[in-house]
């Protein structure tokens, strides 16, 4: 039977709606807003009550689609309650329209869903709170652009005033003002009445009201309107609100609108279109070079800093020399820099070493790291982006004290940036494979998703110095109305800003994932769309494909389903198969280089580790690319030598390594820097010189740029420095010597390259968007509790020993020690339930449904349908008991 057959059975609350509700319902509730089971509800009363407060409504609000939104718009300006067929006039138009009457019904149940609106087809209700946040008032307009209602807009008025309005309107006069602007409403919302009142209108009376018909609908006028706006207020088409402020009122705008409550509706969801497409294995290919490029740049980053990185700045983060800094050596603008400083950030590849000077360097995990397979390298960094809300598209800008935004610095959380992320490479996959999306019908699509923020942000009448829309007549024009924009709303109901953030989180993904390696050539790649969870694509949605890259694809109309939150395990699982997709399709590491003849080597591709550490200390990369070229200089043969390696062994491992034969200049480079390097021994005392020829020490002595280490002479073979060794060595070096550093025994020391590393870090956490969504267990469990707690204050109760019992909804018991005790062995005899009021250690009272097992020891052990599980309670906290009805 339904409630307009049996109106007794219509819930009455919103509590009475959810109790009507089974456990899956109520599982979709907690799961479509999380912030509701933080912590568990006690009952359905309480789950009622806070699912109602502003904080959770607001929330809720933000996150449903612009259709949906602009029902419950619709609800709030309909009558309270309204009947389904009210909302689809409202909706729809006096017109009606195919695709609102079909998408209606599951916006309705969303809201519904999400408990935003409760009852029957017949008497809909939205939520209190969110009809106080979305309905127009006196003073607040709605986001559809209606304002108050005549009653509401007139409130202030004289009663005479009223009855001349009701008039000259053609109305007959009434007894009372209540009455009155029943009529004059009734009037306005009348399609025949109405057009026969505005036939009589003058033209310009009727320019005004198209001037504010679609919001805001608020107007300025003078202290003497002209006989066009006079027209109008002595027929209430226009009603003062505040001196020199009118209004006009929601029934003459809705039958202006021809019903309608939105200038436009968008109940189906713009298509994201295929601005290209190209052949999957393109795109597979183009995104593989670019993830191999992603792990080039994150290693040749913290090589840079393999002896400690830029300082960190008081406040945190680097500085802006610093970054420019690495963005020279990475050889890429800042913002990019900052994007792969964060990245590896966030892969707990890099953080800062927490010394009194206080560096960034890499951390242990980097050098584990670097052990995996590269498919591996690249899930963990893509894991890690996917995941974070350190947002590197705001450095440089100003946070709300007017600070500087810096990398690795603090202020770059955006929360939303995962879901933003998630989302936009949903999308993707949901375009046929190969095809790279249009930006602009991206975005469309995402603010469709999520529109811009709707709750207002400032209230009250609009003044005679609120700003006035463009193109409208200067305040103070003889008969003009300037129409005012309301306070906290753009002209369209959403709020200014000229982009929102979710739009730029979007743009920034794309950019990103191009970087990263995910798309390719804008086109979701195939591991990409593993790292999603994404289903594999259909092909035959991809038939037609455009002959170039500027041709557009046909609209693609598939709907695209929100992106399932993966668990930690699911997750792991995604990047496992992302990097087996990307493996293969990895360039091999070649063992090989090609020597020059002009001191330079070609490595034609990736390089093996080994080979790539040993050919970077024997050479400076000169560029990038598809292949590295490397030259070598007497300066990078020297860090060589330094670092242990003889003449002997660097011609071996060219020899080795090289396809072309040791070009006669480099051996000779070798050759010449080796007998001269070690000649000259520095050793401490401050610092000295020995060399077992005299003439050389000579030279250095008369050498001007020696004056500076303070060198004087010891003996023949021996100088003395006031320097401290590494500044010797250093000015030694500089004059075009090659000395060696030897030990307090003789030894030569030998300077290997250890690479300095932070103590074990855990990458940043990310800032969660409000409560995460539980998991079916959680969800389930708490369903579970809810509905014994809602058991234990709603079972109807036996009046015990002569008494009520606490028969009040939501009183605890009260009953005598004695038949407390009497009752509970009663029921375990019998095994029956009860309810009992108890209060714990910290003085917090409830009420259970429990059932005794035993009782003894001034303790009733019983199983707790509250709490789903045998608990034990102390006979003395227990206020009272009262037998469930039959």
């Amino acid at each position: 039977m339904s409630t307009e057959e049996n109106p007794a059975a219509a819930p009455r609350s919103l509590a009475e709606a959810l109790r009507g509700r089974d456990d899956v319902s109520l599982a979709a509730l907690l799961r479509s807003r999380p912030d509701l089971i933080t912590p568990v509800p006690t009952d359905l009363t309480q789950l009622a009550t806070r699912a109602g407060t502003r904080a959770s409504v607001v929330r809720a609000l933000e996150r449903l689609d612009r259709f949906t939104l602009q029902a419950a718009q619709a609800l709030a300006v309909a009558s309270d309650p309204a009947t389904y067929g009210e909302l689809l006039g409202l909706m729809a138009g006096d017109d009606g329209d195919p695709a609102v009457s079909a998408a209606l019904p599951h916006a309705l149940g969303t809201l519904r869903e999400q408990a935003l609106v409760w009852g029957g087809e017949d008497r809909l209700r939205l939520v209190r709170t969110a009809r106080e946040l979305l309905a127009p008032s006196p003073q607040h307009p709605s986001p559809t652009g209606l304002g108050p209602t005549v009653r509401e807009a007139a409130a202030g008025m004289s009663p005479g005033r009223i009855q001349e309005i009701v008039a000259t309107a053609g109305l007959p006069s009434t007894h009372d003002s209540v009455s009155a602007l029943e009529a004059l409403a009734g009037l306005f919302s009348d399609p025949e009445r109405m057009s026969a009142l505005l036939d009589q209108a003058p033209s310009e009376s009727v320019e005004v009201l198209e001037r504010l018909v679609w919001g805001p609908p608020y107007g300025q006028v003078t202290a003497d309107p002209g006989p066009r706006l006079r027209w109008l207020l002595d027929r209430g088409l226009l009603l003062p609100t505040a001196p020199g402020t009118v209004v006009l009122p929601r029934e003459v705008a809705l039958r202006l609108r021809a019903g309608r409550a939105h200038r436009t509706t968008e109940p189906v969801p713009p298509a994201v279109e295929a601005a290209a497409a190209h052949a999957p294995r393109i795109v597979d290919a183009t995104a593989a070079g670019q993830a191999y490029t992603a792990l080039a740049t994150v290693e040749e980053l913290l090589k840079d800093w393999h002896e400690g990185g830029p300082a960190v700045l008081r406040a945190g983060g680097l500085s802006v020399r610093d970054l420019k800094r690495t963005a020279v050596a990475l050889d890429v603008p800042e913002p990019v820099a900052a994007f792969w400083v964060e990245l590896a950030y966030a892969a707990g590849l890099l953080a800062s070493d927490g010394e009194a000077d206080e560096r960034y360097a890499a951390t242990p995990a980097y050098d584990e790291w670097l052990e995996r397979p590269a498919g591996e390298r690249w899930a963990r960094l893509a894991t890690a982006w996917l995941a974070a809300t350190r947002t590197p598209g705001v450095v440089g800008e100003r946070d709300a004290k007017d600070r500087t935004l810096s990398a690795l610095g603090p202020g770059l959380d955006r929360s939303a940036a995962p879901e933003v992320r998630h989302r936009v490479l949903a999308l993707l996959a949901g375009l046929p494979e190969g095809a790279a999306p249009d930006g602009e019908s991206l975005l469309a699509r995402l603010r469709w998703e999520r529109p811009p923020r709707v709750v207002r942000t400032g209230g009250g009448v609009p003044s005679p110095h609120a700003r006035r829309t463009p193109a409208q007549p200067a305040e103070g024009a003889r008969g003009a109305v300037a129409r005012t924009e309301a306070p906290g709303y753009a002209e369209d109901g959403r709020t200014g800003g000229e982009d929102d953030l979710r739009s730029r989180l979007a743009r920034w993904t794309l950019a990103e994932a191009e970087m990263l390696g995910v798309t390719g050539r804008g086109a979701l790649s195939s591991h990409g769309r593993a790292l999603i969870g994404a289903p594999a694509p259909r092909h035959a949605e991809a038939e037609a494909e455009p002959t170039g890259p500027g041709d557009k694809l046909p609209v693609h109309h598939r709907q695209v389903p929100a992106p399932r939150v993966l668990s930690p395990a699911e997750q792991a699982t995604a990047a496992a198969g992302a990097a087996r997709l990307l493996e293969p399709l990895l360039p091999e590491p070649l063992d090989h280089v090609l020597l020059q003849a002009d001191l330079t080597a070609v490595a034609p591709g990736p390089l093996e580790r080994p080979l790539a550490d040993m050919l970077g200390v024997l050479a400076d990369v000169e560029s990038k690319g598809g292949a590295t070229v490397y030259r070598f200089t007497p300066g990078s043969v020297r860090r060589a030598l330094d670092a242990g390696r003889s003449a002997a062994d660097l011609h071996a491992f060219l020899a080795a390594h090289s396809r072309t034969p040791v070009p006669q200049p480099l051996a000779y480079l070798i050759d010449d820097v080796a007998r001269r390097h070690g000649h000259l021994r520095v050793g401490a005392a401050s610092s000295y010189v020995r060399c077992d020829d005299d003439a050389v020490l000579n030279e250095i002595l008369a050498d001007k740029r020696a004056a500076g280490l303070g060198l004087r002479r010891l003996a023949p073979t021996v100088l003395a420095a006031r320097t401290d060794p590494a500044a010797l060595l250093e000015g030694l070096r500089a004059m075009g010597f090659a000395p060696a550093a030897e030990s307090a025994e003789g030894d030569v020391l030998i300077a290997r390259a250890d690479a300095y590393r932070t103590p074990p870090r855990t990458p940043p956490a990310p800032v969660p968007d409000g409560p995460p969504v539980p998991d079916d267990t959680l969800l389930a469990a708490a369903v579970r509790a809810v509905r014994a707690g809602d058991l234990a204050s709603t079972a109807p109760r036996r009046p015990v020993g002569g008494e009520a019992g606490g028969a009040e909804p939501g009183e605890l018991p009260r009953t005598s020690a004695a038949d407390t005790l009497a009752t509970l062995q009663a029921a375990v005899l019998t095994d029956d339930t009860v309810w009992i009021g108890y209060v714990n250690a910290e003085g917090a009272a409830s009420q259970r449904v429990i059932a005794p097992i035993r009782v003894e020891g001034g303790f009733v052990t019983a199983y707790d349908h509250t709490a789903d599980e045998v608990r034990t309670y102390p006979l003395h906290r227990i206020t009272g008991v009262a037998e469930l009805a039959d």
